[in-house]
């Protein structure tokens, strides 16, 4: 930069008239290191294409160098920090593009860049936490807690809603005291209130959120579904393939009587009573409708038993999913009831060992801890709706419709197939209906009271959590690094960490950070653009000497 501005300052004093010598001490350089700046660019790599002389140009001024930087930083952001791509990828790209010819492309020059890039992430998103903590209103959160197991085991809580990953804990210990420890850390500054965690039934994790923070701890859906699977899936899955070989081997059986009854008439016979093939025929066939009876049962159990596992899903809302309409808590533990007879009548007729079925026991009993989360959602809303002291009609239609068709819509966001997501999304348009009215009561509020009617809604919609997907998301996402990578070290842990909070973005445009903290905030890339220094600038090539063959003949 100092090159290009000194080179600047010359260019627009010779414009100005001035010769040479005047513009070049007015510039406070010597004219040989003027002459030596304006010599050829470094030779390049044979492979990397030539530069157009407008960009050689171009990149010589001052904004050449900032736009160098720019291209360099975001190389380094997109191919290595989170594409997980090695500083030799970004050599590689450098050289291909044909910026070597003006940024020094060796790893030695791009791994200090690289490492000096990673400390500014990560000083860069801590700065960004704080100010952003200072200015946030309150909020309730319900994390999402889980622990992952890759190069060392690590404490990972993210808030369910926002999806901001508010620790990553390395620790020898996953109790209680451990994960209180390290979540009160992780929630220093930050001004809110823990009402909620979602996890699996570890002990740990139990106290941790019910005694330490005094919360209210949510059964992971997935935790229960998988429990069942494992009680019945594979054990189905066998008896299946087993009545269909069964099968297979009674339809042959029923072959080869038919076969050796046709051979039999085909050959001339002396006297004597022949073989009875009729009775050997009518056995065999009754043998092969009993196998396909028995393989037709054994599909069916299977299929109804996934089809049972995936009901959990569609029951544990707290509007049930096909008219919106609010769900007691007494219904849904008599839907859930009505699954689990079903799945042990299943059992029954499967005839699973007591083992599997004491696995089925041990899954029926969290549907108390799914009962108990729809009741506590429940009494949140409506503590947080009768708070805001409204006429009883608008709270109505708060409880009945707003809450409700907000509920619908994220539940319709996270649905996987076009059908139930469009149902979905039509059935809180029309619970929605009845409120845009301009006869209803809530059109007769002011628009930033209704906007702070809706904020309400939608946090109220959030409480309802029965999935800590968010967590076994990034632990996956951390496998998946670390096998590509071998390691993780602590400093490239916080880079992903602060890349994920402040810089991926979802399709709405925002971060993490920004539904958290309920605040836009500064781009992180352009917070850490100004920090970096300015690239290093190519350094001549120098030919090595052509290496000689070990058999080169010596004189005598």
């Amino acid at each position: 930069m100092d090159r290009a501005n000194h080179r600047h300052a010359v260019a627009q004093a010779q414009q100005d008239g001035q010769s040479q010598r005047a513009a070049v001490s007015g510039a406070g350089v010597a004219r040989s290191t003027l002459r030596h700046w304006n010599a050829p660019p470094a030779i390049a790599a044979p492979a990397a294409p030539a530069a157009p002389a407008a960009l050689a140009a171009f990149v010589e001024t001052p904004e050449g160098v900032v736009w160098l930087r720019r291209i360099l930083v975001a190389a380094h952001w997109s191919i290595s920090e989170q594409g997980g791509a090695g500083v030799r990828v970004v050599c590689d790209f450098l050289e291909r593009s044909g910026l070597s010819a003006f940024i020094g492309a060796s790893y030695g020059a791009q791994q200090a860049f690289q490492t000096d890039l990673e400390e500014q992430i990560v000083t860069a998103a801590a700065e960004l936490r704080g100010t952003l903590a200072q200015a946030m209103p309150h909020r309730t959160l319900s994390i999402a807690e889980d622990e992952t197991w890759k190069d060392g085991m690590r404490l990972v809580g993210s808030d369910a809603v926002s999806n901001f990953i508010l620790l990553e804990h390395r620790s020898d210990a996953r109790s209680a005291a451990a994960w209180t420890q390290a979540l009160e850390d992780a929630l220093e500054g930050l001004n809110v209130t823990v009402v909620q965690g979602t996890s699996d039934e570890a002990k740990g994790l139990l106290a941790h959120v019910e005694r330490d923070l005094d919360a209210h701890h949510s059964t992971d859906l997935f935790h229960l579904q998988h429990a069942v699977s494992q009680a019945m899936s594979l054990s189905l899955k066998r008896a299946e393939q087993q009545a269909e070989t069964a099968e297979a081997e009674a339809k042959a059986r029923w072959q080869e009587e038919c076969a050796a009854e046709q051979a039999y008439h085909r050959r001339r016979h002396g006297p004597g009573r022949p073989p009875a093939f009729a009775a050997r025929i009518d056995e065999a066939l009754s043998a092969s409708v009993q196998a396909s009876l028995a393989r037709e049962q054994a599909h069916a159990h299977r299929a109804e038993a996934k089809a049972l596992i995936g009901a959990f899903s569609e029951v544990d809302h707290p509007y049930e999913i096909q008219q919106g309409q609010a769900q007691t808590p007494e219904q849904l533990e008599a839907r859930l009831g009505t699954l689990f007879t079903r799945l042990e009548a299943i059992a029954e007729e499967a005839d699973l060992s007591e083992r599997l079925r004491a696995h089925l026991a041990k899954a029926k009993r969290l549907t108390h801890s799914l009962v108990a989360t729809l009741t506590f959602f429940f009494m949140m809303v409506n503590t947080r709706v009768q708070a805001l002291d409204l006429a009883p009609a608008i709270e109505q239609a708060m409880l009945d419709d707003l809450i409700p068709a907000l509920y619908l819509e994220r539940v319709a966001a996270r649905s996987t197939r076009a059908e139930p997501r469009h149902r979905l999304r039509a059935l809180s348009a029309q619970r929605l209906a009845p409120l845009q009215q301009p006869s209803h009561p809530i059109q007769s509020l002011d628009l930033q009271t209704r906007h702070h009617l809706e904020q309400v809604a939608g946090e109220c919609a959030d409480l309802f959590q029965r999935s800590s997907s968010c967590v076994e998301g990034r632990n996956g996402f951390l496998a998946l690094y670390q096998h590509g990578h071998h390691r993780l070290s602590p400093r490239k842990q916080q880079v992903l960490t602060a890349l994920h909070n402040f810089a991926i973005k979802r399709p709405d445009g925002t971060t993490a950070a920004e539904r958290f903290f309920a605040q836009p905030h500064p781009s992180l890339f352009d917070q850490v653009l100004e920090r970096m220094p300015w690239p290093a600038r190519p350094a001549r090539r120098r030919p090595r000497p052509a290496r000689q063959p070990y058999l080169v003949p010596v004189a005598a």
